[in-house]
């Protein structure tokens, strides 16, 4: 009863959320339910993010979800009038990945005055970067030797790197709650990763 009782609390609190945010809610809400379907909802992250664009101000709000077996990511973008639509016009899209095939999730911290750091105090700003092999990126630079005379050409050296989500939320311009929020749902991420590997 207790586990019911939790579930319903994190899908409603889930709702709350998008509703807050105040961003087209019932298109973000029901595009995020319908992805989810019937599972229970574990934890959630809703981070609502404004550009400005010359004469243009754009909003973007992102929705995290984590169920029992899966990681569900929503992107909803406004866009203005253009040639394509005489009436502004929003795109939401859905993303649903199985855990196990989630192979990194990365939690930068940035904090103030690290000599007086204790433990437990919210770090200013968090980046959250997850990485499921859908898109990579590749860091090229030219090879050398150590010759300092040498002008052979030794072609490329680099790095790949999982990165097809990252996100940053600032106590500044999110508010606490949110850097928690962000800290509870990457927290909880890991820990279901690691119940898929055992």
């Amino acid at each position: 009863m207790d586990v019911m009782a939790k579930t319903s609390t994190t899908t409603q609190g889930l709702r709350a959320a998008i509703e807050r945010s105040g961003y087209y809610p019932a298109l973000v809400a029901e595009a995020v339910e319908s992805a989810v379907g019937g599972e229970p909802v574990r934890s959630f992250l809703v981070h609502q993010e404004t550009t400005f664009d010359a004469n243009e101000v754009r909003r973007h709000v992102t929705v995290l979800v984590l169920t029992g077996n899966r990681f569900i990511v929503s992107h909803t973008d406004e866009q203005n009038a253009d040639s394509t639509s005489p009436s502004p016009y929003a795109t939401t899209s859905t993303e649903s990945v199985k855990l196990e095939k989630i192979s990194s999730v990365v939690v930068s911290r940035v904090v103030s005055d690290p000599e007086t750091y204790t433990p437990g105090r919210l770090p200013r700003e968090v980046v959250l970067t997850i990485g499921w092999g859908a898109v990579s990126r590749i860091d090229l630079e030219p090879a050398a030797c150590g010759d300092p005379n040498c002008d052979a050409d030794h072609g490329y050296t680099g790095s790949s790197t999982a990165d097809d989500l990252s996100l940053r939320v600032s106590e500044a311009g999110d508010g606490p709650e949110t850097v928690a929020q962000a800290l509870s749902f990457a927290q909880a991420l890991s820990e279901a990763i690691a119940d898929t590997s055992r």
